[in-house]
């Protein structure tokens, strides 16, 4: 039986894309940052003309909140694009690397506690590797701890 996979994204997901995507290119350019510093130029510009009222230092405070709010989002959303994107490349090279663990492969899925246990394996395979006074004599702790346990015995 041939099931369809459910797509669980809204509908409104792809248009809700390019619209960030557009803001996050537009607003990560220089013209953005100079429309932003004039806006705040002209701001303290017109205080005198509105006697430095509690209204005028509100529009000031609304339009940066309301910009800051959306922006953390807007970031946040660009940043887990790419970073989903580096993690594909990273997981591409480890896939077809002749000699590389496969336990690196999607290696960002893994809890916090399981991250500190292979950093500490790759810590020892480096303090190993410094003792050889070769980085690039074993491609994993199983072959090093090997080598390294023929080279005892011997």
């Amino acid at each position: 039986m041939n099931r369809k996979k459910r797509n669980t994204e809204p509908r409104f997901s792809g248009g809700l894309e390019k619209i960030s995507g557009a803001a996050a290119a537009w607003t990560g350019r220089s013209t953005a940052f100079l429309r932003a510093l004039l806006t705040v130029v002209v701001w303290i510009a017109t205080g005198s003309l509105f006697a430095y009222s509690d209204s005028w230092q509100l529009v000031i405070n609304t339009g940066t909140t309301i910009i800051t709010f959306l922006m953390v989002f807007l970031i946040q959303r660009s940043q887990n694009k790419d970073s989903l994107a580096v993690h594909l490349k990273l997981n591409e090279i480890v896939a077809v690397l002749q000699g590389a663990s496969n336990r690196l492969v999607d290696v960002e899925s893994l809890s916090e506690n399981e991250l500190n246990v292979l950093h500490q394996h790759f810590h020892e395979l480096a303090r190993m590797a410094d003792r050889e006074q070769d980085v690039g004599k074993s491609h994993s702790i199983e072959e090093a701890e090997a080598r390294h346990k023929r080279k005892a015995g011997e």
